[in-house]
C-alpha cells in the first residue's frame, strides 16, 4: 500500500499509519519497497539484510582458500562453483536491500570500514580439507534452518531471494556431508581429520544463531514486523535437533558432554555456548577477523581499475546511442 492508500486507510478506521501497517503484518501481507513503512522497519530491514549480503561475500574466503588445493579435478570444479554461488547470493541481498534506499557502495563502505557484522563464524580459520565438509555440512546447514524461516520474512523481496538461495544452499549442505562421509568412512587418519574438524566447527556453528533470547535487542521488534520469524534459540534447538542424527550416522561424535536427549521435551539437551568467545569475535577481536577485512580492502583497492573501466564503457556505451539516435 502506498503512503497515500495507508493514510486513507487510517483516516477510515480513525487509526495511526503504524497500526495499519501493523494490520497487515498480522494478515502475513508482503511489505514491498514503495509501501508505506515506519523508518525503524527500513532500519532494521538494511541492516539484516545488508549483514547477511556481507556474510555471503566474507564466507567466500575460508572456502576459496583451498580451490587450488582441494584433492582431485572435480573437488575444485564443485568448490569453485559453490563460492560462486555465494557471491551471488550476495548481489541478490545488496539488490533487495538497495530496494529500500541505500546504495550498494554504502554498504559495501560500511563493511570495508568494519561498521557492519557479518556472521561470527567467518572469523574462523580453515586448516583442512576435512574444514570444508564440516563448512558445508554445519555451516550452511545452520544457514538454511535460519534461512528457510525467512521465506515468510515480512519484506516482499527478502522473502522472495531467500527461495533460491535456500535452494542453493541445501546443495552446498549435501556437498558438505558427503564430503565429511567420504572421510569418516575412510582411513583412520580420514576419520581423525573429520573428527576434528566437528570438533573445531560445532560450537561455532551454534554461535552463528545469534546470543540469547532475552541478550538479543533486537528480537521482539523484530518478530513483531515479521522480519524474523522464529527467535535464535528456536532456530539453534532446531539445528541441533536435526545434526546429532546425521552425526551419529558418520560415526562422528559431537565435542559435548552435556548432550543428551531429552525423552519429556522431545529435544537434545546441549551445553553452554562460550559466550565470552561469541561476544569477542562479534567485536572483532576472533582468530581472522582483520585478516577477512584486509583481503577484503585488497580486493577493493585492486579492483578500483575494474569498475572504472566499467562505469567508462558505460559512458562511451551512452555516447553512441545518443549518436546514433542524433
Amino acid at each position: 500500500m502506498s503512503e497515500k492508500e495507508i493514510k486513507k486507510a487510517a483516516a477510515e478506521q480513525e487509526v495511526s499509519l503504524e497500526e495499519i501497517f501493523q494490520q497487515r503484518i498480522d494478515n502475513d501481507e508482503k511489505i514491498e519497497p514503495k509501501d508505506w513503512m515506519p523508518e525503524k522497519y527500513r532500519q532494521m530491514n538494511i541492516r539484516q539484510i545488508s549483514q547477511h549480503a556481507h556474510s555471503e561475500i566474507v564466507g567466500m574466503l575460508p572456502e576459496g582458500n583451498w580451490i587450488t588445493r582441494a584433492p582431485s579435478l572435480l573437488r575444485k570444479v564443485t568448490l569453485l562453483a559453490k563460492v560462486q554461488d555465494e557471491a551471488g547470493h550476495g548481489l541478490y541481498l545488496y539488490s533487495a536491500a538497495e530496494t529500500l534506499g541505500i546504495s550498494r557502495d554504502e554498504m559495501y563502505q560500511q563493511m570495508l570500514s568494519g561498521k557492519a557484522k557479518y556472521s561470527s563464524i567467518f572469523n574462523y580459520p580453515t586448516l583442512t580439507w576435512a574444514d570444508i565438509g564440516a563448512i558445508g555440512w554445519l555451516v550452511d546447514g545452520a544457514a538454511i534452518v535460519n534461512q528457510v524461516s525467512l521465506t515468510h520474512t515480512s519484506f516482499g523481496p527478502y522473502a522472495r531471494g531467500m527461495v533460491r538461495i535456500c535452494k542453493e544452499e541445501s546443495f552446498h549442505q549435501r556437498q558438505g556431508y558427503q564430503i565429511m562421509y567420504i572421510l569418516a568412512s575412510g582411513t583412520p587418519e580420514q576419520k581423525e581429520m573429520a573428527q576434528d574438524a566437528l570438533n573445531r566447527w560445532w560450537w561455532p556453528s551454534l554461535m552463528m544463531f545469534g546470543p540469547r533470547d532475552e541478550d538479543s535487542t533486537h528480537t521482539d521488534q523484530s518478530m513483531a514486523w515479521k522480519i524474523k520469524i522464529k527467535t535464535n534459540d528456536t532456530l539453534r534447538q532446531m539445528f541441533v535437533d536435526q545434526v546429532v542424527p546425521q552425526a551419529d550416522i558418520l560415526g562422528l561424535s559431537i565435542p559435548d558432554p552435556d548432550l543428551k536427549y531429552n525423552e519429556k521435551t522431545g529435544h537434545y539437551d546441549f551445553g553452554e555456548i562460550d559466550w565470552d568467545e561469541f561476544w569477542q569475535v562479534v567485536k572483532g577481536h576472533g582468530m581472522c577477523n582483520k585478516d577477512r577485512l584486509d583481503a577484503k580492502n585488497k580486493a577493493w583497492d585492486e579492483g578500483a581499475w575494474v569498475r572504472e573501466a566499467a562505469v567508462a564503457y558505460g559512458e562511451k556505451q551512452k555516447e553512441r546511442e545518443v549518436k546514433k539516435a542524433g
